[in-house]
């Protein structure tokens, strides 16, 4: 029951009860509003306490509402009447009070929390701000700075932050339904005002248009792109401006904007993108897990030891295993500078680095991993080398471990068949820095084992990663496409087109870097050693001409102080190369192209909607389930904007299939059909006018 009444003494507590996270309902709406109406007028109720059972405290909205619409009470009817209560109101936070749950919170003349509890407004990343009056009642709390960081970043913070900044009045190891209980006859007893947060006044002298400007800046690398941030600084801008009730109608005009821009609508569907990658079609809910406790990890090199620390960080033991002691050292070494980096930098204490490092521990002995629950090898990419990693863990290892290799290309299948029981045998494809990118690409072989593909995607989730599934082809998911991506850039150089200008035309669509400067950084010897073992009819050649020539001179990118661009000592800046201007112009005479003038527009079409076109065949092939979980892939793992949704919610939603048939079929007319064949099941779409989202292989 919703809104259900309990008495303690002259306490009453008012109890939500909306598993699994108390989602702000309508039934939790009208229920709290009730409730507070009914203690309103028991003369035997002296204060109140608003309390959730279950795991967690209010949670935020109920998502289930966003495509059929809010029905009334709104959340911010729902607030006022809480502020409006002519008793005293505690709010008692546990778990995690985000969105909607903190918006009622604060509606509250109190707040009491776990030490444990977690609060946060994380509206920004659906692209809308908080629209229950959370812009208005946080910074006459908290003060502008928290309320504006805690409000654009869209994080978490823990209850002591919240305490320090005053968001939270006091915070209890135990039992904060009994705490708040106590809170609330204290305050009775002391005649407590009724502090309502909307009658706080903000001095406004502080707040003048040069410090939301500096703020602004201070934020914008991170927001590039982003319109709903702007929209909350403006909301916390009228908080500081205008009365309550004024700030409260333009924190609603800005919610109506945000709601109504198409940004909005891609960041829904990243979310809910995010959570159906988790949901493998035909895999059983119940499917038996195997428990992982012990982890094994082969290779010590930035890959091996960014993949420990994800483990090291949720608690688990890892064993990392070098061949040779040094190699060993320089890696352990290169794992504790980065946890000490991240305590410098206050993201973790000093003592959870030495907690973190105890639990990594390293070896020259492959023997030392028999008892791993699950091993991933992440050595040199090259087959010989790997069949001969799990040829040995196959006679070491117990015959239920996981075998994982963290292959970008290879192919899985293959590498299995050295495996006595090749059902256990997986990839887990980490993104560099595996330690801070959250994808993992999770591919399935022939043979793999549905347990174990379910316990991958269950662990995924607790070393807080976005997990995806592929199948097994060049490349997966992510490579596949990139290789499109980064083929029609390289394309465009030899055709006229400063690298420069071709990497401009990329960051300012959203992407982190350009593909250019982003090989450069990757190194880009890695791709010429992988096309040494490769057939030459499977990859365009002039594309690769200026790349391999470049790694021939020892110019590797960023570790050797040039690639395709040059790098001062100490810095990553680009700087355009005249040897790969020389290079470039060698290339078009070689292969005999003719140079032109190259727009901007021509460059993101030739580079996206051939990453898209290969998109639609993994979708054909089966290689993805779903077009959701390949823009999944391409936000966690490459950085494709969440704000345009992922590749695939662009093309069918900015561009529109039709739109890109007709380019792409375009561009076969002029380069050839080679890499410009349109994919059938992109033809088959624009043809049946049928969309993407009807599209889910088993």
């Amino acid at each position: 029951m919703q809104g259900e009444m309990e008495k303690r003494g002259s306490i009453g507590i008012i109890w939500i009860d909306n598993p699994p996270v108390n989602a702000i309902s309508f039934a939790v709406r009208t229920g709290l509003v009730d409730a507070v109406y009914r203690a309103s007028m028991d003369e035997s109720i002296d204060a109140l306490v608003l309390a959730c059972r279950g795991r967690t405290f209010m949670a935020g909205a109920d998502i289930s509402e966003f495509a059929s619409g809010v029905e009334p009470p709104h959340l911010g009817d729902v607030v006022d009447k809480l502020a409006a209560s002519p008793k005293i109101v505690v709010a008692a936070l546990f778990g995690t009070a985000y969105g909607g749950g903190l918006e009622v919170a604060l509606g509250c003349n109190y707040r009491i929390a776990l030490a444990s509890s977690k609060i946060g407004l994380p509206e920004v990343k659906l692209g809308i701000i908080p629209g229950a009056q959370g812009t208005q009642r946080l910074p006459r709390l908290t003060g502008v700075e928290f309320a504006l960081k805690l409000i654009t970043s869209g994080n978490p913070v823990s209850a002591s932050e919240a305490l320090a900044a005053g968001a939270i009045d006091r915070i209890v190891e135990d039992n904060v339904i009994e705490a708040a209980v106590e809170f609330a006859e204290e305050l009775v007893l002391q005649e407590a005002p009724l502090r309502k947060s909307h009658e706080l006044v903000i001095d406004s002298s502080e707040f003048d248009e040069a410090y939301f400007e500096a703020f602004r800046t201070s934020i914008a690398r991170r927001t590039r792109g982003m319109d709903a941030p702007e929209c909350c600084i403006q909301a916390v801008k009228a908080a500081v401006e205008l009365p309550f009730s004024k700030g409260v109608n333009r924190e609603r005009e800005l919610s109506r904007s945000c709601i109504q821009n198409p940004q909005s609508k891609a960041l829904q569907h990243v979310f809910f993108a995010e959570r159906a990658a988790t949901k493998v079609p035909g895999l059983a809910k119940d499917a038996q897990l195997t428990p992982i406790n012990r982890v094994g990890i082969i290779g010590a090199g930035t890959m091996g030891g960014g993949i420990a620390m994800n483990f090291a960080n949720v608690g688990l033991p890892i064993k990392i295993l070098e061949l040779e002691q040094g190699a060993l050292d320089r890696g352990l070494g290169i794992i504790r500078k980065n946890y000490e980096a991240s305590a410098h930098k206050g993201r973790i204490s000093f003592e959870m680095v030495e907690q973190r490092i105890s639990l990594i521990e390293g070896t020259t002995n492959y023997a030392d991993l028999t008892e791993s629950d699950l091993v991933i090898e992440a050595v040199f990419e090259n087959m010989s080398v790997k069949k001969e990693v799990f040829s040995k863990l196959n006679s070491i290892v117990r015959h239920d471990t996981i075998l994982a290799t963290n292959t970008s290309y290879l192919d899985i299948n293959e590498i299995a068949s050295v495996v006595k029981n090749p059902g256990r045998v997986l990839g887990m494809h980490f993104f560099s820095p595996a330690n801070v990118m959250r994808l993992l690409e999770i591919v399935r072989a022939e043979k793999t084992k549905p347990e174990v593909l379910a316990t991958v995607l269950k662990l995924a989730k607790t070393i807080k990663k976005a997990g995806a599934v592929a199948g097994v082809c060049y490349g997966f998911i992510g490579n596949r496409m990139l290789s499109g991506y980064a083929r029609e850039a390289h394309k465009l150089v030899l055709e006229g087109a400063k690298m420069q200008q071709v990497d401009r035309v990329l960051f300012d669509f959203g992407m982190p870097m350009g593909v250019i400067a982003m090989a450069d950084m990757a190194g880009i010897d890695i791709g010429y050693r992988l096309r040494e073992q490769m057939d030459e009819s499977t990859y365009d050649i002039p594309s690769t001409y200026v790349a391999d020539r470049l790694v021939e001179m020892g110019r590797y990118g960023q570790k050797s102080g040039g690639g395709f661009y040059d790098y001062s000592p100490g810095n990553r800046t680009p700087i355009p190369a005249a040897v790969s201007e020389k290079l470039v112009s060698e290339a078009a005479r070689k292969f005999g192209i003719q140079q032109r003038e190259i727009h901007d527009n021509e460059i993101v079409e030739r580079c996206f909607y051939a990453m898209c076109n290969i998109g639609f065949e993994l979708l054909d092939e089966g290689m993805a389930f779903r077009s959701s979980d390949i823009d999944t892939v391409y936000i966690n793992g490459y950085g494709f904007p969440a704000w345009r949704g992922g590749p695939m919610y662009w093309a069918e939603n900015k561009v529109g299939l039709d739109r890109m048939l007709d380019s792409i079929r375009k561009f076969a007319h002029q380069h050839g059909d080679r890499w410009w064949k349109p994919s059938p099941l992109l033809e088959r779409l624009v043809a049946e006018k049928a969309s993407l989202r009807d599209v889910q292989n088993q």
